[in-house]
């Protein structure tokens, strides 16, 4: 799995989000701006993203991922 396939699954799967995703080897780190995190705490954002990539996970394809997650308003970049 590299980048450009995570970045495709996390964008596919959560409608208007912007990823961009860094790392190699199975070990990734991701900045996830998605509108549909407002109100929702660090937690349950990372839920969303999680469930988008489990079957990726589950299978080994993807070890690690750490994630930074805000909204278009968040975003201060």
């Amino acid at each position: 799995m590299d980048k450009a396939k995570i970045k495709e699954i996390i964008e596919s799967s959560l409608e208007g989000s912007t990823a961009t995703v860094e790392g190699s080897q199975g070990k990734y780190t991701a900045k996830i701006i998605f509108d549909g995190f407002f109100e929702l705490n660090t937690v349950n954002r990372h839920k969303i993203v999680y469930k988008a990539l489990d079957k990726f996970i589950s299978s080994g394809e993807l070890h690690a991922i750490s994630m930074e997650t805000y909204t278009n308003e968040e975003n201060k970049d």
